[in-house]
């Protein structure tokens, strides 16, 4: 993995002025700082794209659109390259109404039509499910994705798409490390390229080398109609909050460590972990002494 090398091919990117010309960046400012910002996050999505061979044989994408920062961020950077004929990939976006309560139905199809978007809203009533089967108390969240996970693949064959794209973030990536390590007791995250269970679908996470504070700078510039999840989002006590807070913490002490610590999930040694399923020690043997 090469999350600091320069995608030759940015450099063409157009300055401040003529990079908005596309109308999904009509109200964005047109600042030297927002256009650094832009062009720091399609170059990331660029690099992550060609690191784990996203575009091998894809043609068409179902993106996960949840109406939150990430999701809406992800659509407007991959338009983005789509826009300048960096990403020969047909976009559908996707929206799975789960009936949660005061869910505004009209936000997501006005603002998917208003940008020229192909996109599917989708209904269905997993808000019910989770209330049912979840124990007072207990967390929604795993339940929930799971849910929510199989109805998005079920879309995509339906759509006739190849891949399944959502809008895990680099924070996202090593929160799930720290939680499988501090939780699940092993070594394993979120990965940038996955293969379905069924083997006919991918998920990708093209914002896998983004950083989570320049997303939510992306989207407050860019105005987005951001819908707030009422199912979980005001639960308290949730594991990833305190992964979230500790990260925030190690990177307010020491600048640089999420991405370094990014770095170093590209760069696994087996021969220095303790798994025999991954590093021969059994036949580990010294040479014979002459």
């Amino acid at each position: 993995m090469t999350l600091a090398a320069p995608i030759e091919a940015m450099d063409d990117l157009p300055d401040e002025g003529d990079g908005f010309l596309h109308g999904l960046f009509a109200h964005a400012p047109q600042t030297t700082a927002f256009n650094k910002l832009r062009k720091r996050l399609l170059r990331q999505v660029r690099q992550a794209l060609d690191d784990f061979g996203m575009l091998n044989g894809q043609k068409r994408w179902l993106i996960g659109l949840s109406g939150g920062k990430d999701s809406y961020s992800l659509l407007a950077l991959l338009m983005d390259l789509q826009w300048r004929g960096l990403l020969p990939v047909e976009l559908v976006a996707c929206n799975l109404d789960q009936g949660q309560p005061n869910f505004p139905k009209h936000v997501l199809p006005d603002y998917l039509s208003s940008i020229g978007v192909k996109h599917r809203i989708e209904y269905r009533d997993t808000y019910s499910i989770v209330k049912e089967k979840v124990p007072e108390g207990a967390t929604y969240c795993a339940l929930c994705s799971r849910l929510r996970r199989g109805n998005l693949y079920r879309v995509a064959r339906e759509e006739n798409c190849d891949a399944l794209v959502l809008g895990h973030h680099r924070d996202d990536i090593l929160e799930t490390f720290f939680m499988n390590l501090f939780h699940g007791g092993r070594l394993a995250g979120m990965p940038a390229k996955l293969l379905n269970d069924e083997g006919d679908l991918m998920v990708l996470r093209p914002l896998a080398y983004c950083a989570e504070e320049d997303l939510i700078k992306f989207s407050a510039a860019m105005q987005f109609p951001i819908i707030p999840c009422d199912l979980c989002g005001s639960q308290d006590g949730l594991q990833r909050n305190a992964m979230k807070q500790m990260l925030l913490t190690m990177e307010t002490q020491m600048p640089g460590r999420k991405d370094r610590m990014l770095r170093a999930l590209g760069h696994a040694n087996p021969s220095h972990l303790l798994d025999p399923a991954l590093f021969d020690f059994a036949g580990l043997v010294a040479a014979p002494k002459a």
